[in-house]
C-alpha cells in the first residue's frame, strides 16, 4: 500500500493540525481515507452559456473577463457587498459575493473567470455568491481551459467543520495529484476482469474528477464503473476479512464436545411445556447440530416478537448441561434478566440443574456465596445482566452462552463474557428481524437459524391509526379491556433533545388519566430517569395486576411479559421508528385474548411518518416490517446505535449498494478458496481490519 496514501491529513499543505480536527469528526485521518470518501453528489457544470442566453432561475456556469469590481458599503455595520461585472462576447452580467470583502483584492478588473451559481432578478439579472475559478494566463481561452470548480463535472463534497466544498475539491484535486502512478491494488485482477472495472488510481481520479462526457445521473446513482470499483473493493476485503476470522475460528477446537443421545432427548421432553413449532424444532437442530462439532459455534438465533425463541435456547441449555457443562444467559436489563429466571427456573424445577440470578441488585454474603458455588460448578445455569462479565465471575466449565437482544450489548462486554469459557459455543438471538443486506454485514460471520412461525393460538393484534383528535373514542375502547379484567399500556415518546418537555408531558398525562379518564382503576408512571429498584418495583405490580394502566416512556420496549395486557395506546407514534414501534407492539397479544394497538398521531404528520403507521397496521409480520423500515430509514438508524456492529464503510451503502455486497461475498469465497493470497490483499486487510472493521466480533 503506498506510503503516501497513509500521510495524517494535518501534514499536508492547507490543512493543519484545526483542519485536521475537523475531518477526524467525520472519520478522516489520512489521505486513503480523504479520497476514499465519495463526494455527496456531483454537477455538471461543463456547458458553459453564452450570457445573453441567460434566464432567471437557472443553474449555470460562465466563462469571461471581469470588466469592473467594487466594494459597496452597508447600512449594517460591518456588511460589505463585493460586485464584479463579468462579460463574455455576447453580453455582461453582474456577480455579487455577500460580506466577502476579501474578494476585491483577488478578483481583478480584466481577470479571465469561470462563475457557477444560479441566476436571479434584482432588477436585471445577477448571480449571488457564485463559485468561481480563476484561468490563469497560458491556460488557453477562458471556454477552454481545464478548471476545477466550474467547466466540467464538479464533485461536491459534505461540509467539514471550516472545510468548504470549494476548499476540499482544491485539496482533493491536489492530493490525487500526488498518487504514485504505480499503486498497488487490493482488488484482484481477475476480479477487475470479470467485473469490468478500472485499476485503483483511474478510479479514484474518475470518482472525484469525472472525465467529460460521463454520465450525471449514473454519478449521482454511484454507478460509473470507478465508483462500483471503488465499492467493491472495500465489500471484497470486508467481506473477505470476515470469511478468513470465521475459517480461523472453525480451526479452534473446544475442550469437551457435546454428544446427544436417547437419554438427553427424554430430558428435553420432560421439560417441554407444549409441543415446538416447525420454525423451532429446525432451528433448535442447527444449534444442535454446531454443539456437536469440535469448533465453537457462533450462531445467530433471529424470531419475530413471541416466536418461543428462549424455549429453543433452553433446550439447547439443557443439552450442554446434560453433558456436564455450564450456561451463561445473558439479557440487556434487569428486569427482563429476572424474567428469563423465574420461566427458566421454573421449567427445570423438576431437573437436577440449579439455576441463579446474578445481576447488579445481587450484593453481599448472597453475591460471595453464589460466586464460589459458581466457580465450584454447582450453578449449572446462571442468569444475568452485564453483571456478568464482570472480573470476578468465574465458571469451572461454561460451554454455553447465550445473549438476548444482543444489539444492545456493547462488543467489549459479548467479548468478556465469551472468554470466561475455554472457547464455548455463543448462541446470540435477538427480536429485532435483520434484512439479509444488514446480516451479510453486522452479522457477516455468524451462521443465522431464523424463526418465522408463532406458536398455535397466538392472535394477530389489530393495530389502527388514529388522529389525535379521536382520542375520547379510544379511551372507550381502553375502558373496555380494563372492565372486562385486562391492563393496558400508555407509551409516550422520550426523545433526547425534548426529554424535559417529552418527560413532563408523560407525567401529566399519567395524572389525568388517573384522576379524570380512569378514576377506579390504579394507574402508574415508568420512565428512564427513575432508579433501578423503583422501576422494578413498577414493572413487578404491573406483571402481578396491582397496577391496571401503565404510562411509560419506551423503557418497556424490552422487558416485560404480561400475558393479561391486551391493549396499547402509542402517544405521537408518528415519532417512533417503525421496528420501535413493532417491538413496543409485541408487549401485547402475549396472552389468549385479542390484542388492540392504537397509533395516536398528531398533525402536521410528515409523509415519511404517515408511511410507517401505514406500514405497522398493515402487517405483523416482523420481517417484512424490518425491510420496510431499512427502505424508510436506511441502515444507520436501523439499530439506532453505533454498537449495533454495522460496519464503518467509507464508499458503500448497505441500502443501495446490496446486491455489490453479495457479489462481494462470492468473489471473496471464491479468492480465499484459491490459497492465492497476494501481498497487496494481505496488506489492506492489516491496514483496513482492525481500525475499521475490528469491532465487529460476536462475542
Amino acid at each position: 500500500m503506498s506510503d503516501f496514501l497513509q500521510t495524517p491529513l494535518q501534514y499536508l499543505k492547507g490543512v493543519g493540525p484545526r483542519r485536521a480536527a475537523d475531518f477526524q469528526r467525520i472519520g478522516l485521518a489520512t489521505v486513503e481515507d480523504l479520497v476514499y470518501r465519495f463526494p455527496l453528489r456531483y454537477e455538471d457544470r461543463g456547458h458553459l452559456q453564452p450570457i445573453s442566453t441567460l434566464k432567471e432561475g437557472q443553474e449555470v456556469a460562465v466563462a469571461g473577463r471581469i470588466q469592473s469590481s467594487r466594494l459597496r458599503t452597508t447600512r449594517r455595520p460591518g456588511f460589505k457587498i463585493f460586485e464584479a461585472l463579468v462579460g463574455d462576447d455576447s453580453g455582461s452580467i453582474r456577480a455579487v459575493w455577500m460580506n466577502q470583502s476579501f474578494l476585491h483584492d483577488i478578483l481583478k478588473p480584466r481577470l479571465n473567470v469561470v462563475l457557477f451559481g444560479t441566476v436571479e432578478a434584482r432588477p436585471g439579472l445577477q448571480l449571488t455568491n457564485p463559485e468561481y475559478e480563476i484561468i490563469e494566463a497560458g491556460e488557453g481561452e477562458a471556454g477552454e481551459a481545464v478548471t476545477i470548480h466550474t467547466g466540467r463535472i464538479v464533485p461536491v463534497y459534505e461540509k467539514a467543520g471550516a472545510m468548504t466544498p470549494k476548499m476540499q475539491r482544491r485539496l482533493v484535486y491536489e492530493v490525487l495529484a500526488r498518487v504514485p502512478d504505480e499503486l498497488e491494488d487490493p482488488l484482484p485482477s481477475d476480479i477487475r476482469e470479470r467485473l469490468c472495472l478500472p485499476p485503483r488510481r483511474e478510479a479514484l481520479l474518475e470518482a472525484h474528477f469525472p472525465v467529460p462526457g460521463t454520465s450525471i445521473d449514473l454519478l449521482n446513482q454511484f454507478r460509473t464503473p470507478a465508483q462500483i470499483r471503488l465499492i467493491v473493493e472495500e465489500f471484497f476485503l470486508f467481506q473477505l476479512g470476515l470469511l478468513m476470522r470465521r475459517r480461523s475460528t472453525a480451526r479452534e477446537s473446544k475442550p469437551a464436545v457435546v454428544h446427544v443421545d436417547d437419554r438427553i432427548r427424554e430430558s428435553a421432553r420432560k421439560i417441554l411445556p407444549f409441543r415446538l413449532t416447525e420454525g423451532q424444532r429446525a432451528a433448535l437442530k442447527e444449534i444442535v447440530d454446531d454443539m456437536q462439532q469440535p469448533a465453537p459455534m457462533n450462531r445467530l438465533l433471529q424470531g419475530d416478537v413471541g416466536a418461543g425463541k428462549t424455549i429453543v435456547a433452553l433446550l439447547a441449555a439443557l443439552v450442554a448441561m446434560e453433558n456436564g457443562l455450564q450456561v451463561a444467559f445473558m439479557a440487556p436489563t434487569e428486569i427482563l434478566a429476572e424474567q428469563h429466571y423465574l420461566s427458566l427456573r421454573k421449567l427445570l424445577e423438576k431437573s437436577r440443574f440449579h439455576v441463579e440470578l446474578l445481576t447488579g441488585a445481587t450484593a453481599g454474603l448472597r453475591r460471595r456465596d453464589l460466586l464460589a458455588r459458581l466457580a465450584a460448578g454447582d450453578v449449572h445455569l446462571i442468569v444475568g445482566t452485564h453483571a456478568l462479565v464482570q472480573g470476578t465471575v468465574t465458571f469451572r466449565s461454561l460451554g454455553l452462552a447465550v445473549i438476548d437482544e444482543q444489539h444492545r450489548f456493547g462488543v467489549v462486554q459479548r467479548a468478556s463474557l465469551r472468554s470466561k469459557g475455554l472457547r464455548p459455543d455463543v448462541l446470540v438471538m435477538t427480536a429485532t428481524p435483520i434484512p439479509r443486506t444488514l446480516a451479510l454485514t453486522a452479522y457477516g460471520d455468524l451462521d443465522v437459524s431464523v424463526m418465522r412461525d408463532m406458536p398455535p393460538g397466538r392472535r394477530a393484534i389489530a393495530t389502527t391509526v388514529k388522529p389525535e383528535s379521536r382520542r375520547e373514542e379510544i379511551y372507550r375502547l381502553v375502558k373496555g379491556e380494563l372492565d372486562a379484567g385486562r391492563q393496558a399500556y400508555v407509551v409516550y415518546p422520550l426523545i433526547e433533545e425534548s426529554e424535559k418537555v417529552d418527560l413532563k408531558a408523560a407525567t401529566e398525562m399519567a395524572d389525568h388519566l388517573a384522576q379524570d379518564i380512569f378514576p377506579e382503576y390504579r394507574v402508574a408512571l415508568l420512565h428512564g430517569r427513575m432508579k433501578q429498584d423503583a422501576k422494578d418495583r413498577v414493572m413487578r405490580a404491573f406483571a402481578s395486576g396491582e397496577i391496571q394502566v401503565l404510562v411509560s416512556t419506551t423503557v418497556i420496549e424490552v422487558g416485560i411479559d404480561v400475558a393479561n395486557a391486551s391493549i396499547m395506546v402509542i402517544e405521537h407514534a408518528e415519532r417512533f421508528g417503525l421496528s420501535q414501534l413493532h417491538q413496543l407492539r409485541g408487549r401485547v397479544g402475549r396472552g389468549s385474548h385479542q390484542s388492540h394497538c392504537i397509533l395516536l398521531y398528531q398533525y402536521p404528520i410528515s409523509v415519511p411518518g404517515k408511511e410507517r403507521l401505514k406500514a405497522l397496521a398493515a402487517t405483523n409480520d416482523g420481517f417484512e416490517i424490518a425491510e420496510r423500515d431499512l427502505q424508510l430509514r436506511g441502515p444507520g438508524d436501523f439499530f439506532g446505535t453505533r454498537q449495533s456492529g454495522l460496519p464503518t464503510l467509507r464508499t458503500g451503502d448497505l441500502l443501495r449498494d446490496h446486491s455489490l455486497m453479495e457479489r462481494a461475498r462470492e468473489e471473496a469465497k471464491s479468492y480465499l478458496a484459491s490459497n492465492a493470497m497476494s501481498p497487496a490483499v494481505l496488506e489492506s486487510l492489516r491496514q483496513t481490519w482492525p481500525a475499521r472493521f475490528g469491532l465487529m466480533d460476536v462475542g
